[in-house]
């Protein structure tokens, strides 16, 4: 065995190791997770607001730690655009918390032109690839996605009010679900000399 495979092994073995060790934690992290995600669906309004509020004060975070570097600083080079960038994120910040229906609205346009670019970009890659066999699957979460972005630019601005927080919600759960499988397979890791290389 070299060097580097020794190397790749003693790596591997620490990290199933830390995996074993851990799985209690990584499930419980994946129970909070899919019950969070089913009160996002259950209430997916609040679950918007939460969300268009949480943007706000990390924008408004962000920008007023950027003003303060930005004056600490203020004799290096692009002093005035870190200056506009800190007021931009700082100006956002403001508008999402006193606003955020409003900023759920926006939010959701942005949503709108991501799920257009993704569904874009899916069928395209699926065109690309398809002479693999399994172009399709691709090909139909392409479609998906151009079908919500219609779905909730034709609703709005009443889909602004449970798009987001809907997704947010079914996004936790697949995360949660993962997580909880991550957790329940890394109880049972062997971590002995003998692994077996997949």
């Amino acid at each position: 065995m070299s060097m580097n495979q020794s190397q790749d092994e003693q790596l591997r073995r620490g990290l199933l190791t830390s995996l074993r060790d851990h799985w209690v934690l990584f499930l419980v992290e994946g129970i909070v997770l899919v019950v969070l995600g089913l009160a996002a669906i259950t209430l997916p309004v609040i679950a918007t607001l939460a969300v268009a509020i949480f943007i706000g004060w990390l924008f408004l975070i962000s920008g007023i730690v950027g003003l303060i570097t930005t004056f600490m600083m203020r004799n290096a080079p692009g002093f005035w655009w870190s200056l506009l960038s800190a007021v931009l994120a700082i100006g956002a910040g403001l508008v999402l918390l006193a606003w955020p229906v409003s900023g759920a609205v926006s939010l959701t346009l942005v949503l709108i032109v991501f799920f257009v670019i993704e569904g874009v970009a899916s069928i395209m890659l699926a065109l690309e690839h398809r002479e693999s066999g399994r172009w399709g699957w691709l090909l139909a979460s392409g479609i998906v996605d151009l079908i919500l972005a219609g779905l909730i630019l034709a609703g709005l601005p009443g889909t602004a009010a449970w798009a987001l927080g809907l997704l947010v919600g079914i996004n936790m759960i697949f995360g949660g679900a993962s997580l909880i499988g991550m957790a329940l397979h890394a109880r049972s890791l062997d971590t002995g000399p003998a692994i077996s290389r997949p």
